[in-house]
């Protein structure tokens, strides 16, 4: 049906070494982009979004949150840097990082003190672009774009990447 749909439910595998491109037309779809690409994630797993404010990575966190079945309500973690969301069955647990305010990587992510291993969980890192890198080779980025300038326009644009084996991709 077109790029809509394909937002709606992503490939149940990731294409080797592809970006895939998407179109997201209203908060609801871009959450329902989030649960679908929760059926790709497993514990180690990093996500990292990208894109400016109002774009849309909260809410598609929020649909991982729910694609994963984590407990509490996914909001944006900008005051708290990090939040936890223990899973609710035996799947990972989400952390959710707004590393707007971070200056370096995986040395403040450790001093955020998180009270879970980061190979045990999903992470998804906000603003994370050129500092959490170093925390593994292999990393989910999404990019969200939407029209410059235009703030009530609900049209983004979704770039996956895959980067590293995990993904099917060798380089960053």
């Amino acid at each position: 049906m077109g790029a809509p749909e394909r937002a709606a439910s992503p490939t149940s595998s990731f294409p080797a070494g592809a970006s895939v491109e998407l179109t997201v037309t209203s908060p609801e779809r871009m959450q329902e982009l989030g649960r679908g690409l929760a059926g790709l994630l497993r514990a180690g797993d990093l996500v990292m979004l990208t894109g400016e404010l109002g774009a849309g990575k909260t809410t598609l966190t929020r649909g991982l949150g729910e694609g994963l079945g984590v407990r509490g309500a996914v909001t944006s973690p900008t005051f708290v840097i990090a939040r936890v969301h223990p899973s609710l069955g035996d799947g990972p647990p989400l952390v959710h990082v707004d590393a707007y305010r971070l200056g370096g990587g995986l040395d403040e992510m450790e001093d955020l003190d998180l009270d879970v291993s980061l190979s045990d969980s999903v992470i998804v890192v906000e603003w994370g672009e050129g500092k959490v890198e170093e925390l593994t080779d292999d990393r989910l980025h999404v990019l969200i774009h939407r029209a410059e300038g235009d703030t009530t326009d609900e049209v983004r644009r979704v770039t996956l990447r895959g980067v590293g084996e995990r993904w099917g991709a060798g380089g960053g």
